[in-house]
């Protein structure tokens, strides 16, 4: 007896959301980057349109380099010292955008003034051609001081500016409406909480079309399969219809994947898995792998050999 051909047939796609202005369309920048438009699950050609290929960003902070595992500090070098440097060699490792965290505007981490930020902002504007995500350090009070200079320092420029939450987005919203920018909204790994963050967007005027989702993410060995669960649940909704949900998904991978004392602590305190040097990269690039079949649409890293690894891997399935 023939076995049947079962396919899934989705009603919905993913939103289609565009990073970056060159000078034809009022910025600066030298390329730009599309995400979503899947009407089908990863790597499933065969039922619906796959979309865009996910877009690899690279990770740059304004300050604090050195505390950086060794296994990132050695190559990255001195480039960590200016974040025009840092944000060049992230280019030369293969980033497609950059996102550049503002960790040193946090009040326990320099904090750095918002004139400092917008200078660093522009700096990295500067130096590269590619998009920018510009991502605040977390303290809602600071961020909202921040945030809003920095999209009129990057104004035209078409950037992706987070993160908006459910208790903190009215004034990151007005700014990036202000400035036409596109918007990260965090929720921390709840279906949800995360709808509820766009609903209150929208409700003050955010397009839901310009938004991309950041659901709170976890590496290999540390709740990946979790993660995995939910993110492929709300890829699921999305693409049955769900308004809601059908915003591009941004991981926050490298920070993650480094964060795992597998990725960097040495093979004396790790006996059996491996020198440092080759398995944290491959701790990225396996996170990486897998949040892509789970929905993933930009991949934040930050290692260049997992930026590599997970750049052949997407070869398989976009050309």
């Amino acid at each position: 007896m023939a076995v049947p051909d079962v396919k899934e047939r989705w009603t919905a796609q993913i939103n289609v959301v565009t990073i970056g202005a060159t000078s034809e369309q009022g910025g600066s920048r030298t390329s730009t980057i599309t995400v979503g438009g899947a009407g089908t699950l990863p790597a499933l050609e065969s039922e619906g349109p796959t979309g865009s290929r996910p877009a690899i960003g690279v990770e740059i902070w304004d300050s604090g380099g050195g505390t950086w595992p060794a296994g990132l500090r050695e190559v990255y070098g001195d480039s960590l010292e200016s974040v025009a440097d840092w944000a060049k060699k992230a280019v030369e490792f293969g980033a497609e955008v950059l996102c550049l965290k503002l960790q040193g505007i946090h009040p326990d981490a320099g904090d750095r003034s918002a004139q400092q930020a917008c200078e660093d902002v522009k700096a990295v504007l500067e130096a590269v051609g590619v998009p920018l995500i510009v991502w605040g350090c977390g303290v809602h009070e600071k961020d909202n001081d921040v945030l809003p200079r920095c999209c009129q320092t990057a104004s035209g420029e078409n950037c992706l500016f987070g993160t908006i939450t459910e208790k903190n987005y009215r004034t990151l919203v007005a700014a990036c409406l202000a400035d036409k920018h596109k918007m990260l909204a965090e929720s921390p790994l709840d279906i949800n909480i995360a709808k509820q963050v766009n609903i209150l967007a929208s409700d003050v005027g955010f397009p839901l079309e310009d938004i991309v989702i950041f659901p709170a993410t976890a590496s290999l060995g540390y709740g990946l399969e979790y993660v995995y669960s939910i993110m492929e649940r709300s890829r699921l909704a999305a693409l049955t219809g769900d308004k809601l949900l059908q915003q591009p998904v941004l991981c926050n991978i490298g920070c993650e994947a480094w964060r795992a004392k597998e990725a960097w602590a040495s093979e004396e305190d790790l006996p059996g898995f491996g020198p440092a040097e080759k398995r944290g990269p491959l701790w990225e690039a396996a996170t990486a792998s897998v949040l892509y079949q789970a929905g993933a649409d930009i991949f934040v890293m930050r290692h260049p050999q997992a930026i590599k690894m997970v750049k052949e891997y997407l070869d398989q399935y976009y050309q």
